[in-house]
């Protein structure tokens, strides 16, 4: 263990709290997030396998589709199993390694996701605007680039947050964290040092992910403005119906986190377990409902689900 002027640099363990303030219920708490996790697991899996069985779902939106349902398992699997050990088996403690891979994980799978999601509005307006050209302007190589853009931006820019966190002192061997995971500045705020560095570079990155709804924004302007354009009003749902569920998951995804940054920015009268419980939320809602609105507005996949399962279903036969 490395010292300096008596300060810890690394501690043995963190103790995870969870939600603090409502111990006494957290078996009740826990079934709700072990529903809403099997959820999140069953619903991405069956979307990953409908779209690998079937070869025929090759368009750009259904890349997309796997690598946000990817995204959805690892976030999820991320935090809720280790919240689930300290809810049933009192697993609170996490060592210094484990909680600062955890805390880069989260970072880097919420903002992949943030990423994917505009890369899915970009597809959403070509899909509109440039129905003709879809295929000659969303190709393999494009995909991917995209694709590999987004992984390598968001990993270089939550890598520091490592770096940063290694460097600051701590006081104490064993360090208690008012949370249920672990995330950047709430491992900061524990330190005895001078955590200035962090602070501001922590808004840089929040500042960094919240320019993603531009283009969002202004992809949906132009959408709208082709649609509206459209010489029937049935061709103006069918476009609208064909961003519907990306529309859906922008607002699964965004609300929850603005709702969090707000509360935790001018919400000062709000109890500290509700901000906790909002938080954990936003990890598990997302992953869990995407699939689900995905499978329901996307006629294809709805088709494919109902082919495997009446496909398994044998008839009884009965012998007389």
């Amino acid at each position: 263990m490395t010292c300096h002027n008596g300060s810890t640099f690394h501690p043995i363990t963190f103790f995870l709290i969870v939600i603090p303030r409502l111990e006494e219920v957290h078996g009740w708490i826990s079934l709700p997030f072990c529903f809403i996790y099997i959820v999140a697991l069953l619903g991405n899996v069956t979307i990953l396998l409908v779209i690998k069985m079937d070869q025929t779902l090759i368009e750009p939106m259904f890349y997309f589709l796997v690598i946000l349902s990817t995204i959805d398992l690892a976030l999820s699997t991320t935090s809720v199993p280790h919240m689930l050990g300290i809810f049933w088996f009192n697993a609170h403690e996490i060592n210094f390694g484990a909680c600062v891979a955890q805390m880069f994980l989260i970072h880097a799978f919420t903002g992949i996701e943030a990423g994917v999601l505009v890369a899915m509005a970009f597809d959403c307006y070509v899909a509109i605007c440039a129905p003709l050209h879809y295929t000659a302007i969303l190709t393999s190589r494009v995909l991917m680039s995209i694709t590999l853009y987004i992984v390598i931006f968001t990993v270089l820019l939550t890598l520091p947050m490592i770096y940063l966190i290694y460097h600051l002192p701590f006081c104490q061997a064993h360090v208690i964290i008012p949370h249920s995971y672990c995330e950047h500045m709430g491992i900061a705020n524990l330190s005895c040092g001078n955590i200035r560095v962090n602070g501001i570079y922590g808004l840089f990155v929040v500042s960094v992910f919240l320019l993603d709804p531009v283009p969002i924004g202004i992809s949906y302007v132009y959408i709208l403005h082709a649609v509206f354009h459209l010489p029937s009003q049935n061709a103006r749902l069918k476009a609208l119906s064909t961003c519907g569920s990306h529309i859906a998951v922008l607002c699964v995804f965004y609300i929850p986190s603005l709702f969090s940054f707000l509360s935790h920015r001018f919400g000062h009268n709000i109890p500290h377990h509700i901000h906790i419980l909002v938080a954990n939320l936003y990890l598990v809602i997302p992953p869990s409902l995407n699939p689900i609105i995905y499978g329901v507005r996307t006629k294809q996949i709805w088709e494919r689900v109902l082919h495997m399962l009446l496909k398994n279903k044998t008839p009884t036969i009965l012998f007389y």
